[in-house]
């Protein structure tokens, strides 16, 4: 199952120092993951997924954001470089869950 979305990159606050970044998956979308995958998950509830970012595709895992009710997603320096984003911006992301 492919979904795509468009969504800002942000600066997970607990790591600032590290500069994690990451998207959020919207609610109605994360509502739609979580009833396609439920029963036993990976660790921290992670979900297996293929990314695809302009012309960076990846495989990774999206993880539950229970203060938000959606999923988010890392998205990886050498990505952020490639497509020339960065915090703030808007990246139109496709997901692809793996293993359903």
């Amino acid at each position: 199952m492919m979904l795509t979305f468009d969504a800002d990159l942000w600066l997970w606050d607990a790591r600032k120092a590290d500069s994690w970044t990451f998207v959020s998956v919207p609610a109605d979308l994360s509502e739609e993951i979580r009833d396609l995958v439920s029963g036993p998950r990976r660790g921290f509830g992670a979900v297996r997924v293929r990314v695809t970012v302009g012309d960076s595709k990846w495989d990774t895992s999206i993880f539950p954001d229970s203060a938000n009710s959606c999923y988010v997603l890392p998205i990886k320096k050498a990505v952020r470089k490639a497509e020339e984003i960065e915090v703030g911006d808007t990246a139109h992301v496709a997901i692809e869950l793996i293993d359903l």
